[in-house]
């Protein structure tokens, strides 16, 4: 049999299979009334449909394909005592269920719903409360986690877990979800090819996103605000950041995203508004930054060393206490045609590009680096005076770190 032959055999099975589905009802007063149960009877592409009420239930494992699906919200009860939802088959979709109570334990990551091994799965209209983790998924693959409600109680890092979790997954899709009070709001490990959209990640005790090993995702306009210490990403290449914003991380360890070992990859017109650092990277290469807006933060941008190749083209840096924090006389990283707001030079032929270089990086950001205590200065004249030596004859920061185009003006980006 030929591949296309057996394409349209495998369609023409599958069709059959849902043609031939029923719908098996489970609710307080019908024959069957809990959902283990409902599950067990269910054939393949059967719908279990819950109406509404309270289950206590725990363990409830789906090991073939079909949909499970609340009917006004009803409420699944695990009282503390472990994992509630397992999926190991493929085929399989949750939809429309209140999940509570969680179990936690030190040895075990107890999740409100855990994909093991499957595909072509979707996690959809959940709402997920006094959890540990939330949704985990282990080793799956091409599959969809949408539009859910994941609310954390967590206090404490060593006993709260994350509100979506990925591990050696591939392909997946996290949309439209909202995260908050959970340990990390997003959680990647070796997962290649995700796209991670239209997320809202905030107050949670760690990071909005973290994550770690993973290639050739995309990250677009997601918000993460309030997080203990923003985004952080780590060891990964051909990442895409685009149009996310980060907002309002700060502490004395925090910033709106951390890049660490990260490689040819684009952070395209992100916002990153009043963080203690807007980025701070470390040994991270050919990485392109465009088309960004950092406003407000203590330092825009901290390069930790060993950062090399990269572009920094047409972003604006607008009210920061520091646009740049360099700690290093070495310099092939480009800066060009950006908007600082502390450039004081001059356009005589009109063209929007200022007629003499701008120099982003302070001395005075040098002694901080060096001295933190020294930031109380950060106002006084002093802070002026050495600047200004800097500028006309640099002695600690890199000679060539120059925008040679600055713009006259801010530039307007188009975020639709």
């Amino acid at each position: 049999m030929n591949l296309k032959n057996y394409i349209v055999t495998i369609l023409i099975g599958l069709t059959a299979n849902i043609l031939l589905a029923d719908t098996i009802v489970v609710c307080k007063k019908c024959e069957i009334s809990t959902i283990v149960e409902g599950v067990k009877m269910a054939r393949e592409y059967d719908t279990v449909l819950v109406r509404k009420g309270t289950y206590k239930e725990v363990n409830i494992l789906i090991d073939k394909p079909l949909v499970l699906k609340g009917e006004n919200y009803p409420v699944i009860d695990g009282e503390l005592k472990g994992e509630i939802i397992t999926i190991t088959a493929d085929n399989v979709t949750v939809d429309g269920l209140f999940i509570i109570n969680v179990g936690t334990s030190y040895t075990v990551d107890y999740a409100a719903v855990r994909v093991i091994k499957s595909e072509n799965f979707l996690i959809q209209n959940l709402v997920l409360e006094k959890l540990f983790f939330g949704i985990y998924l282990e080793k799956a693959r091409n599959g969809r986690v949408y539009h859910n409600n994941i609310i954390g109680d967590a206090e404490e890092e060593y006993n709260s877990g994350n509100g979506i979790q990925l591990w050696y997954s591939n392909n997946i899709e996290i949309d439209q979800n909202i995260i908050t009070h959970v340990r990390d709001g997003i959680y990647l490990e070796f997962s290649d090819d995700c796209t991670i959209t239209n997320n809202r990640s905030s107050e949670n005790l760690r990071y909005g996103l973290h994550f770690m090993f993973s290639n050739n995702d995309l990250y677009s306009h997601n918000t993460f605000e309030d997080n203990g210490a923003g985004v952080a990403v780590m060891f990964s290449k051909g990442i895409k950041m685009y149009e996310n914003t980060f907002k309002n991380n700060w502490g004395a360890a925090a910033y709106g995203m951390l890049l660490k070992e990260i490689n040819d990859s684009e952070i395209k017109g992100n916002t990153f508004q009043q963080n203690t650092v807007g980025i701070n990277i470390e040994g991270s290469n050919r990485v392109t930054y465009s088309s960004n807006d950092f406003i407000g933060n203590g330092w825009a941008i901290k390069f930790r060393g060993a950062c090399y190749t990269n572009n920094f083209k047409e972003n604006n840096f607008l009210y920061n206490s520091f646009d740049l924090s360099y700690n290093s006389k070495l310099n092939d990283n480009k800066f060009e045609g950006n908007f600082w707001s502390s450039y004081t030079g001059y356009d005589l032929d009109k063209d929007g590009v200022g007629d003499i270089p701008y120099r982003p990086v302070k001395l005075f950001s040098y002694v901080v680096n060096r001295t933190p205590e020294a930031i109380i200065l950060l106002r006084s004249l002093f802070v002026d005076i050495i600047d200004f030596s800097e500028k006309v004859s640099p002695v600690f920061t890199p000679d060539n770190l120059l925008d040679i185009r600055p713009r006259m003006k801010q530039i307007v980006h188009d975020r639709n």
